[in-house]
Formats: structure tokens, sequence, C-alpha cells
């Protein structure tokens, strides 16, 4: 940084110019702009020098650790070789080399990978391929999208349609038609067989076929489901929840869209959350950890079957992307997959995961702290008033404590992580994939400590 960028400069310009995302401006009125300006290992700095352990992973992202030089070569090598192509009928070999790698990790027969940028744009390419799709196999009334409550697939105006937020949603409508929703798999609060995972697990799942049913299987193109849900605190499938929706897409010939733009890429331990809970979608949707964040990536993967009718005649599928595929970005992907494959990454978070729940756990002892859940290195910790009889927090509650102390807390004490209300409150940690029971230590007492000083608020 220049000497005339000083910290002064830096938070008049921010504050002045920089219009950040997702972000209650008013905030800091009174209050500095919070600005990284380095990362390494599982931890970031700010410019004053203090250091936060990074608890998620930039935003579910940075799966490698920051600061990986040999990621920045590879942005620089290939810039200097070929730094922009599009993939609008030429190929470069960098997105060749990756769509082939990608592929070969991808379940059956998801062979066909189409880059985007980031994640929305992999949902909202989803969405439309499922849409062709169905109009060149002699099924164009087929266009409904089911997702479930409380999930978050995106923001473009078809992803954010099929998102199961109100509240993110309302300022942008009218958005896109014909979306739905079902129930999701938050057994903390299931509304009956909570008690019995696998009982739920059909339930939950059986409401799908229901709205199927009642939309009419003739219009229904495919189901949006996360691995695990990240909206409203990382909620895990209940045992043959996932087998059970797959037979309920064949029966209506309805696509599964595994939508892995958090869960891929190690988050759960393996290259793709549907290899973990064994069942094989149409349509992968990811992002994120596939460039550990080093470059923007995003993909759709699809199956065989659904490239099938765009190898005859004139067909093409009309949608893509001027920075999709980017060289840069690829060339960044295969040496980020590298790391993967060299260190062991997904083998890590096997090992380490049971360690980081065990120790995310021992927080049940405090007063709020009502439940904790997830799989692999993605957890959530969900806030209550009564832990008897799981009494949530009111509206002015939640953001009293969530936005008023929670948020703004944590970080002063060195976490950066994210307390969130999209649904029920929660705190989430989804930390690199790089980390081990030392980390997980150093979050447990930094969240046992401001959770305590925040219920003792209440």
């Amino acid at each position: 940084m220049s000497e005339s960028w000083d910290d002064a400069h830096l938070q008049r310009a921010a504050k002045d110019h920089l219009w950040m995302h997702f972000t209650r401006h008013s905030t800091y009125d009174s209050s500095d702009v919070p600005v990284i300006a380095k990362g390494e290992g599982a931890y970031l700095y700010d410019t004053a020098g203090k250091r936060y352990l990074d608890g998620l992973a930039g935003l579910f992202v940075v799966q490698v650790g920051h600061g990986r030089e040999e990621l920045a070569e590879a942005a620089a090598k290939q810039a200097r070789e070929l730094a922009f192509m599009p993939l609008w009928s030429y190929a470069h070999p960098p997105a060749v080399q990756l769509a082939e790698r990608v592929a070969s990790y991808a379940p059956g027969d998801l062979n066909r990978v189409f880059f985007t940028t980031g994640g929305g744009e992999a949902v909202e390419s989803a969405w439309k391929l499922a849409k062709q799709y169905f109009k060149l196999t002699g099924k164009p009334t087929k266009h409904k999208v089911i997702s479930r409550n409380i999930a978050y697939h995106g923001t473009p105006q078809g992803a954010l349609s099929i998102t199961g937020i109100p509240d993110m949603k309302a300022p942008f409508e009218p958005l896109v038609p014909s979306t739905f929703r079902v129930p999701n798999t938050n057994i903390y609060r299931a509304p009956e067989h909570g008690d019995d995972p696998e009982a739920f697990g059909r339930w939950a799942a059986d409401r799908i076929a229901e709205a199927i049913e009642f939309e009419g299987p003739d219009t229904v193109a495919a189901v949006f489901l996360e691995p695990v849900q990240n909206a409203g605190g990382c909620f895990p499938p209940p045992p043959g929840y996932f087998q059970r929706v797959r037979e309920i897409c064949d029966e209506y010939d309805v696509l599964l869209v595994s939508d892995e733009v958090i869960c891929a890429f190690g988050r759960l331990g393996e290259m793709f959350g549907a290899v973990r809970y064994g069942y094989q979608p149409d349509i992968i949707t990811c992002a994120k950890g596939l460039t550990s964040g080093y470059s923007p990536l995003g993909a759709m993967i699809a199956s065989d079957r659904l490239m099938e009718p765009f190898l005859k005649g004139h067909e093409s599928f009309l949608h893509g992307y001027t920075f999709g595929g980017h060289p840069v970005s690829t060339a960044v992907a295969m040496a980020n997959l590298d790391i993967f494959e060299r260190e062991g990454i997904n083998e890590n978070v096997r090992a380490n995961e049971d360690g980081f729940r065990s120790t995310l756990e021992k927080l049940l002892d405090l007063d709020i702290v009502g439940d904790v859940r997830g799989d692999g290195y993605f957890y959530g910790i969900e806030l209550v008033k009564d832990k008897a009889t799981k009494e949530t927090f009111n509206e002015e509650e939640s953001e009293r404590l969530l936005r008023g102390f929670l948020s703004k807390a944590l970080y002063d004490a060195g976490l950066y992580c994210r307390a969130d209300d999209r649904g029920d409150p929660v705190v989430q940690l989804a930390p690199p994939l790089i980390c081990d029971q030392e980390h997980f230590d150093e979050m447990e007492s930094i969240l046992r400590s401001v959770i305590t000083e925040g219920q003792n608020l209440l």
C-alpha cells in the first residue's frame, strides 16, 4: 500500500465510494469499515496488522488456505501465455484440461462441464438447461422448479426466484415465476418424526412428490437441493433422504440438481457432496472451492443425457458468459486441485471432522446454544431463547443479539465467521480445510467467551 493510502485514506474512500455487498452501510456512520489486507494459512490480517482466525474460509471458499504462492504463480504464468479467450465456439488448454478433471471427479455420467464465473450463474445455467432440454425432447411444458424453505441459491433473477428466503426476494419482485417451496431438513425443528431421522427424511422427501403432483408432473422440470442446506444454519440430509428424492425424480421425469456451490471441493470431505451422501444427481452446480477463491470460477456439470440433444443438427445451448471458464481461473483451478491431491485435503477433513464436531458441541452447555449441526467442515450453532422449549428469539431480540452484538464482538475477539438470521439465529463456521484441532480449540474458546457475554446481555 503506497504512503498516500494510509488507513485514514482507505476509510474515507471505502465510505465515500465502495458499495459493499449485503451490507447495512449505516453501520459505518460511527465506526470504521473492517479492511482486510493480508491472508496467510487459516488467518486474516487487517491494515493495522491484527490477526483473525478465518472461521468462514472467506465465504466457504478458501479451501487450501490463504497465501498459496503456487496459485498466484499459476495465475501469472497463464496470464503471460493467454490472458483471455472466451469459450464461445473456441477452447483453450486450461479449460479443456479442467473440464476433463472435474468430470473425472463427478459421480456417474456427469461428464459435461459448462463453466461460469460463480455459483449464482451456475444455478441460472442449470435452470435454463433444464427448460431447453425438455423443449428439445418433446416436453415443452416442463419448466417449473421446486426448492426448499429458507434455501439460498444465488442472486441472479432466476436463482433468486429459486431461493426460499422471502425477505431477500421482496425488494426485487416480481421475480421469475414458476418456483415452489417444500420443507427443508431441519430435524431440530422437525414438524413430525423428529425422534426418527429416517422417518423424517422420508416425510420431507415425500413433500417433493406431493408438490410435483400438485403442480402437475408435466410442468415440473427440476428440483434444486443442497447436500447440506446453508441458509438456516447447516441442515444435513437425514438418512435415506436423497435416495428417496432420486426415486421421486425418476418417477416423474424431473431433474435432480445438486447445488454444491458451498458443499463441493472438500467442504464435506469429498469432491462432491453427492458422493458423501451416495446419490446421483442429473446436474451439479459448483463454484467457490474450485479455485479456493484465488480467481473467480463456477461450473454446471451435466449428465451425458442432457448434452445429447445438443450434439445433433443445428441445436445449441443459447447461453454463456464472457468470463466463464476464463483461462487464468481455469489454470488456477488446476493448480488448486493439484494441492488437494498432493496434500490430501479431503482426507484431512475426514480425519478431523469428528474433532471439529465434538469441539463445537462443548458449547451446548451454554444457556442459549440449542443445537450444533452440520457435517465435514460446515457447521451451524443455533441460538435459542429457551433450550427446553426451543423457543427462538423474536425479531427485535435477534437483531440486538446478532447484529447489535455477536457479529462485531466475534470479529473484535479475533474470529471471522457468520452470525445469521435467515431463519432462526445461528452462528456458522466453515474454516479452511487445512485447519486442525488447534484451530478448532481457538474457535471454541472465542465463541464461548463471546456467546457467554451475549447471553448475559439478554
